[in-house]
């Protein structure tokens, strides 16, 4: 299967400026990302898509194959991601004719995967034949959605799932997965035809929740750069 690794990094950062090219630990943060990626087996072109000429500069500074510079309209603070891929997909198709199978979406804001996990993540993908593959970490039981309730109309409590009767003990509870944001594949047939990053089938892969950061504000970077440090990396 033909996979393109997409790193999106746009410039404007209102919670962490600059945040995808600032220094965590020694190198900038879009650097962890990258090597990751470079060294991957299984992508077969690894790109960045950005607005911004100081990350463009530094992701060339560190390998990174820069084929275009992003249009505004998909760099603005509530650009959604998919006209961002779609965006990456046609301009290979059209300028370089080149076709993918599916796109891995790789944030630069989660940087501490492992290529060993990367591929884990795309070889899972592969042999799955699932619509797309996320990585997720576990709900922690208090947040279940069988422990979890919305209001009706009249402002009475409802079970968030439906149900009738809540689930008394903790170890009855299924288990549940939110998305964490660190690794997206998704068949291409399905972000064209469906507009979809997910389709009808998902399938997971669970991130090491000792190494998860998804960088977002300033608390968030104090607890990456001490990851970093931990790992040494």
């Amino acid at each position: 299967m033909k996979i393109l690794g997409i790193i999106p990094a746009r410039g404007g950062s209102k919670g962490v400026p600059f945040k995808n090219i600032k220094d965590l630990n020694g190198k900038p943060l879009l650097q962890y990302t990258a090597e990751v990626a470079l060294k991957s087996k299984k992508l077969s072109r690894v790109i960045l898509s950005s607005d911004n000429k100081k990350i463009i500069d530094v992701a060339k500074s560190i390998g990174l194959d820069v084929p275009f510079v992003r249009p505004v309209n998909l760099s603005q603070d509530k650009s959604p991601t998919l006209p961002v891929i779609l965006h990456a997909l046609n301009f290979l198709d059209e300028i370089h004719s080149e076709e993918y199978d599916a796109v891995c979406l790789l944030q630069v804001t989660t940087p501490f995967r492992t290529v060993s996990f990367l591929d884990t993540a795309i070889e899972k993908f592969i042999n799955s034949g699932s619509d797309s593959l996320i990585s997720t970490q576990k709900v922690p039981h208090e947040y279940n959605p069988h422990w979890v309730f919305m209001k009706d109309p009249d402002e009475n409590l409802k079970i968030s799932t439906g149900d009738p009767e809540i689930i008394s003990r903790r170890q009855e509870l299924p288990e549940a997965y939110h998305r964490d944001g660190s690794i997206y594949i998704t068949k291409v047939e399905v972000l064209q035809k469906q507009e979809s990053l997910y389709g009808n089938t998902i399938c997971n892969i669970e991130s090491d929740p000792d190494t998860y950061v998804n960088i977002d504000t300033e608390k968030d970077w104090v607890k990456a750069e001490q990851i970093a440090k931990n790992l040494n990396i």
